[in-house]
This record gives C-alpha cells, structure tokens and sequence, in this order.
C-alpha cells in the first residue's frame, strides 16, 4: 500500500511541475526604436551585397571585353599563320624551281665538253674583249644562282620564325584567355554566394517593417517594451486572451521523431504518426497570428498564447491542409488542418516549435535572428513519451 501511494504522489508532482514550469523568455523585450535598428543594420547588409554585386558585374563585364578582345587576337595569330604557312611553300617551290633552271643552265655549258666547258667558254673568245665578256657572264651566272638560293632560304628562315612567334603569341593569349575565363568564374562563384542571403535579408526587413507599422499603429511607444504594449493594449480592448497553463500533444496519436536541438540545430520537434493525415490541433488556446507558405512551400500556422500574463508562440509547419483563419480564436480543440510534408520534408510528420517571441506575427516583438535565440524546448510544456494514444 504504501508503494501505491508513493507511485501515485510521484505522478502528481510530475504533472504539476509539467505544468508549472516558468516561461523561458531568452530574447530582451523589444522597442521601435530596436526594430528601427535592426532595418538600418539589415538594409545596410542589404546594401553592402548589392554594391559587391555591382562591382563584381563590372569586373565581369571588363573581363568579357578582354576576352573578346584576346579571340579577335587569336584569329588574326591563326589567320597570320595560315598566309605565313603559305608564303612558306611558295618559297619552298621558287627554291625547286631555280636549282632546276640553274641545273639546265649547267648542263647546257657542260653538254659537250664536260667540267672544263666554263674554260672553254672563256678561252674561246677571239679577243681579250670577248674572253672578259664571257668570263664576266660565267661569273654573273654563277653568282646569281648562288644569291638567289640565299635569298630564298633566308625568306624560309624568316618565315619560320615568324611563324614560332605567332605560334607562341596564340599560346600565350590561349593561356591568359583560360586565366581570365577562371578569374571570371570565380567571380560568378561570388556573386552566387552574395545572392544566397539576400532573399532572407529583404524579408527581415519587410518583416521588421511590418512589426514597427503596427506597434505605431497600435499606440506603442517608440521605447515601450513591445510585450507590455501590446499586453496593454489587448487588456484596454477587452480582446486578450485568457491565460492557460494546461498543454496538449498536437495529435491524438504518434511518436517523436526528432528531437529538439536548440539555437543553431533543430528549433522544434518533429512528430508522426501511422495515420499521415491525422488531423494537427493546437497545443494550447490562442489567437492565429500568421499562415503562409514558406520559401520551400511548407504550410505553417502560428498560434500566440498568454500564459499568465506573458505571450508566447507556437508553430505547426509541413500540414498538407489549414482550417483556421489568421485572427481567429481559436482553442485546443480546434483542428487547425492536416499533418503532411509540404515543403522540405522527408516524409509525412509535423514540426512543432514554441518561441518567447515572433518574426513573422504582427507585435511578435523580435526579428529572425532574435526568433532563433528565443526557442523552447517543447517537452518543458507538452509531455511527449516514445509514443502515445491520446492527447
């Protein structure tokens, strides 16, 4: 009897600790002023992006002139390569040509009388006039086959070396083309890179915009704490919401399948369950602050709760159906839609976050980056075991 007793005292102090456990509020309250802050920050980030990308268009840009520039380069290199070659074999063929004239010519003074027709020739004149003609002739002939065999071959010569340094030219245009091509890719890497973080900034401060909108819309002061403004506010219109301490599982049944990691891990817990469209109901009663599709298409709801006087927000993303309208009241009855795996999901399950604060809510009362410091372990208010069969 007295272990009975015992076992059932244990189980009372668990469910009362589970329910009174204090609210983790990690992110500082929030003011205009800190918001108006986080957009002069935001746009400036904004700004610094835009003018890297502008810059690395402009350096894109000069490259493509220089490349360009180097391919018309490169085609009068081959161009003047391709006349060079030609050249090339025209004086190779003057060459063939002139040792054959110069052979006729030969042979013609030698038909007769052999390797002694030149002194034949010459010493048969009938004067010493003639005898210098013909010596002078014998001479001429001699010399200008010799010259114009000289002539040829250095035009080859020339030829050749011209053509090795156009050669060499095209390698080293071919050469500084590829650099400037991997300079520019990697430019392109860059600006790439750049772009990657500027959709998320752009939202912040759209975001961010939003919230001073309607803090000043409300009557907020620009350094009033944004939660003891819109607490104030909400308690003057009749329309705060009750205060709750009592916290449900957000499906009749299912299993944990991913815990929750914290700043800079998992924000929530991830839930399923054999039925992969069992209805999804909110952990608490709350007021519908926002619904929207996010950046990878996952259908997210989001409920704010005041929990003895203090806000605080849930969660519900990746449900494939939503029942509920933003504004809407709504308790922890109310079946705010189907769980599915809408977005970047690996399968059917629900991810369940609760935050001290909201960036996505009007009056949330924090930016993105405040929002992922101001995550709950959900387990500290919903009691999550292996498995369950009830809410």
């Amino acid at each position: 009897m007295k272990k009975k007793y015992i076992a059932l005292f244990s189980i009372v102090v668990v469910s009362v600790t589970m329910f009174s456990l204090p609210i983790e509020t990690k992110a500082a309250a929030q003011t205009i002023a800190e918001f108006e802050a986080e957009v002069n920050k935001y746009t400036s980030e904004l700004q610094a992006k835009k003018d890297k990308i502008a810059k690395n268009d402009a350096e894109v840009a000069e490259i493509k002139k220089k490349i360009a520039n180097i391919e018309v380069q490169i085609k009068q290199a081959e161009a003047d390569i391709a006349a060079l070659e030609q050249e090339i074999k025209k004086s190779e063929s003057e060459i063939v040509a002139k040792k054959e004239e110069s052979k006729k010519i030969m042979e013609y003074y030698q038909i007769a009388n052999g390797d002694n027709a030149y002194l034949e020739y010459a010493f048969g004149s009938t004067s010493i006039t003639d005898m210098i003609y013909r010596m002078s002739v014998v001479e001429q002939l001699t010399e200008y086959n010799d010259q114009v065999m000289k002539e040829l071959k250095a035009l080859i010569e020339k030829n050749k070396t011209q053509k090795e340094t156009l050669a060499n030219k095209k390698a080293e245009l071919d050469t500084l083309k590829k650099s400037l091509q991997s300079e520019k890719e990697r430019i392109d890497a860059d600006t790439a890179n750049v772009k990657v973080g500027m959709p998320k900034l752009e939202e912040q401060i759209k975001s961010a915009k939003q919230q001073i909108s309607y803090l000043k819309g409300i009557g907020c002061g620009r350094t009033e704490s944004v939660s003891a403004c819109i607490y104030r506010v909400n308690q003057n219109s009749g329309q705060s919401l009750p205060s709750t301490n009592g916290f449900y599982r957000p499906m009749e049944n299912g299993y944990v399948t991913g815990g929750y990691g914290g700043y800079g891990g998992h924000m929530g817990v991830d839930l399923s369950s054999s039925n992969k469209a069992i209805p999804i109901y909110p952990i608490a009663d709350g007021l519908v602050t926002a619904k929207y599709l996010d950046r990878d298409g996952a259908l997210v709801i989001k409920i704010r709760h005041n929990v003895n006087g203090t806000y605080i927000y849930s969660t519900y993303a990746h449900m494939r159906a939503w029942y509920v309208s933003v504004g809407q009241y709504v308790t922890s009855s109310t079946m705010l839609g189907l769980m599915g795996s809408t977005g970047n999901s690996t399968g059917p399950h629900l991810h369940l976050e609760i935050t001290s604060c909201d960036w996505k809510s009007e009056g949330g009362g924090c930016t993105w980056k405040q929002y992922q410091k101001s995550t709950i372990n959900p387990s500290r208010y919903v009691n999550f075991p292996s498995r369950w069969s009830n809410r």
